[in-house]
């Protein structure tokens, strides 16, 4: 059902539009830029649209070289804008090579519209070319389980009602992806518009109901315990600022989520790692060690997320705030659920905090002398200040940590590229960059969030550091670089990426090309699929199907016109001229040849698989 408020109109009398210009027309009244896909027959009614809107300065096509990259590229820019991503594929095979990249913004709570066309309807059922509708190969009925809406638009009168009905569930928790697949005669036919893309944009400004009844409990909960630890989820990202204050005010260390790590200030004096795969052996003692509270915020607890459903977090200590039912339903030995907006909950909790013990005379103050980061994180031994050759893949994170200005995007792959970067990336502790007129946060801030160009709040997928959780196809950085550099053109984005996901989808380092982005795309070149390889060793397995052609990814680019260096060691850093590549209105590729003989911190995957040592 579609709300009274989008259905009036009775200041603007309906119109008749071609239906590919009314899809546009919403996006645009969305603040969607970009839409990412490859152009076909039965989708070019939309980039004739999209062609149009270019020249009026509205949504444009970003041209992708497959489209499960469009649809990474689309997940990339949602996470780092807070709007809508957008894809689009032809019909048959263009709509079936979307279906990872939709399926892992449904495990990964990604707000994405994917559109894909469909022969004329009068040729359903007649073996016309790529027919993909239930009387041929169903591609509605394949996405109908990673979607949150999905339907076929068999007549002109439904596409806007199902358009807002589509665009609304995409941005409504749980977030999601959402599907309309519509044929090619009904993309040229006129429709008439009845509703009102302005009035839409206003029905989707999040809301921020609070049970207050919930928040009473919680505070009392936080002033009866010794000792309260913070899990900080990959959803916090638009209340990571309330929840600091929290932590700071109540004297209680956090740790973070594998995806959550790009949220905060690693170098925070109250911060004791990450929590989960690749995490911190910190994290999981301060999870341990007397806790009477534990507070799970916006995270899904899954595997990675859990600690693989680790004790020492899923027990009656457990307080877990989400705005995700489905998350709740995780953890039904909590003694609390607090739904609702994270944001929100957390200024109401700060509220009730300051109002109820200013009453008692009594503030909040915390007790605890501050103490630096690099005394309380607990890495595994480690090779960061390694000089040999081939470069260790611990000492490669220590160099792209010193290399890049605070205000990089990274963004790391599948497979060793996760790992790595989960446990030993960091980020500069200086001042963020900011736009003129933005105030300068403390050089020890909290948070790491940086406004964007235009001076908005930054929303929920932010962060300096994106990594995938539950659904982690390889490839998907590549391509969602790429979109993060769209959507935010002013910060360099680095991708740490391996040559087994490079060689699946490193076409797309054309896109920035053409585009003209700053993306350094860094390749771990070990010449294998790293975690196979590992994993079968730690298994005691036969050590088969992972080794990869020794591959001159440099040469790769260069042949495509983009500038690309090999990385043999420490030392190969400095004939880098940093500034110029930061500089470069295109991207960059470093070949990085690691040593094939170190194992990631990958141990608790393999606790998970069982077959550990």
């Amino acid at each position: 059902m579609i709300p009274s408020a989008v259905v009036s109109r009775a200041d603007h009398p309906s119109t008749s539009v071609e239906a590919a210009s009314l899809i546009v027309s919403y996006l645009e009244a969305l603040g969607v830029e970009y839409v990412f896909g490859v152009p076909g027959g039965a989708i070019e009614p939309l980039y004739n649209a999209l062609a149009v809107s270019s020249r009026r300065g509205g949504p444009r096509p970003v041209l992708a070289r497959h489209e499960a990259g469009a649809a990474f590229m689309a997940d990339g820019y949602a996470r780092e804008t807070g709007r809508l991503g957008v894809c689009c594929a032809t019909s048959g095979p263009g709509a079936t090579n979307l279906l990872t990249g939709i399926a892992c913004a449904f495990d990964n709570s990604v707000p994405m519209l994917a559109i894909t066309g469909q022969p004329s309807l009068p040729l359903f059922g007649k073996r016309a070319l790529q027919e993909s509708s239930c009387t041929g190969v169903n591609t509605v009925g394949m996405l109908q389980h990673c979607t949150r809406y999905n339907t076929l638009v068999s007549h002109a009168d439904q596409l806007e009602n199902k358009l807002v009905s589509a665009l609304i569930r995409a941005s409504q928790p749980p977030h999601g992806p959402v599907h309309l697949s519509i044929p090619v005669d009904l993309l040229r036919s006129q429709v008439e518009q009845r509703l009102s893309p302005q009035h839409l944009k206003r029905l989707l400004v999040k809301p921020s109901l609070i049970d207050e009844d919930a928040i009473h409990t919680l505070f009392e909960a936080v002033q009866r315990s010794r000792k309260t630890v913070l899990i900080v989820g990959g959803g916090c990202g638009e209340a990571i600022d309330a929840i600091m204050h929290f932590a700071e005010l109540t004297d209680s260390c956090f740790v973070t989520t594998p995806d959550a790590k790009g949220l905060i200030n690693p170098h925070h004096y109250l911060y004791r790692g990450v929590f989960g795969f690749a995490g911190h052996q910190s994290a999981h003692q301060a999870l341990s060690d007397g806790v009477s509270l534990t507070l799970a915020i916006g995270t899904s607890l899954g595997e990675w997320t859990s600690g693989a459903w680790s004790a020492s977090v899923l027990n009656h200590h457990l307080v877990h705030i989400d705005s995700n039912d489905e998350h709740l339903m995780r953890s039904p030995m909590a003694q609390q659920h607090v739904r609702g907006r994270i944001r929100s909950v957390f200024e109401r909790l700060l509220d009730v905090m300051h109002i109820e013990q200013a009453a008692l005379g009594l503030p909040w103050k915390p007790s605890r002398v501050h103490t630096d980061v690099a005394e309380v994180v607990v890495r595994t031994p480690d090779k960061r200040e390694d000089m040999s050759s081939p470069i260790k893949p611990q000492r490669l994170m220590t160099e792209l940590s010193n290399r890049f200005p605070p205000t990089t995007r990274f963004i790391a792959d599948a497979g060793n590229s996760t790992a790595w970067s989960i446990h030993y990336l960091e980020l500069r502790n200086r001042r963020m960059g900011l736009v003129p007129g933005m105030t300068m946060p403390a050089a020890n801030s909290p948070t790491m969030h940086t406004p964007s160009r235009r001076g908005e709040r930054r929303l929920d997928h932010a962060g300096w550091l994106r990594v995938l959780m539950d659904f982690a196809p390889m490839g998907w950085a590549i391509g969602a670089a790429v979109g993060i550099a769209r959507g935010n053109p002013d910060y360099p984005v680095v991708c740490i990426t391996g040559d087994g996901s490079y060689l699946m989808n490193g076409q797309e380092i054309t896109v920035a090309a053409q585009e003209q982005l700053t993306v350094i795309f860094v390749v771990l070149n070990d010449a294998a699929l790293g975690m196979v390889k590992h994993g079968q060793r730690l298994a005691g397995a036969e050590q088969i199907a992972f080794e990869l052609p020794q591959v001159d990814f440099s040469l790769m680019a260069q042949s495509m016109g983009i500038t690309g260096h090999v990385i043999r060691s420490p030392q190969d850093f400095n004939d880098l001229d940093m500034a110029e590549i930061l500089n470069r209105k295109g991207p960059t590729l470093l070949d990085v040849r690691i040593d094939p003989e170190e194992v990631p911190p990958m141990g608790l995957r393999m606790q998970t698989l069982d077959t550990a040592p």
